[in-house]
């Protein structure tokens, strides 16, 4: 698997994201999704996910962009709910 991951951040209001994996979950404060690079969590405010294309890994984050944290590298999807269970 090819392991690029690319982030262009327009204004600080929109953010192009490509190696996605999976999206874990999304509210306009938080978007914590996984890259083919680790996690990846951007925060800020009024934050919407305005495309998302499956086949290609991409993502749009739009809104007011505070933060971007990178987490786990090795984590590049969720935990299913028995590995969250008997972690």
């Amino acid at each position: 698997m090819d392991s690029a991951q690319n982030a262009i951040l327009e204004n600080r209001e929109k953010l192009l994201l490509s190696g996605v994996t999976a999206i874990d979950s999304f509210d306009d404060r938080a978007v914590l999704l996984y890259t083919q690079l680790g996690e990846l969590t951007v925060l800020g405010r009024n934050l919407h996910i305005s495309a998302l294309s499956i086949d290609s890994g991409e993502v749009s984050v739009t809104g007011e962009i505070q933060a971007l944290r990178y987490g786990d590298k090795d984590k590049q999807a969720p935990l299913s709910f028995f590995r969250r269970l008997f972690r």
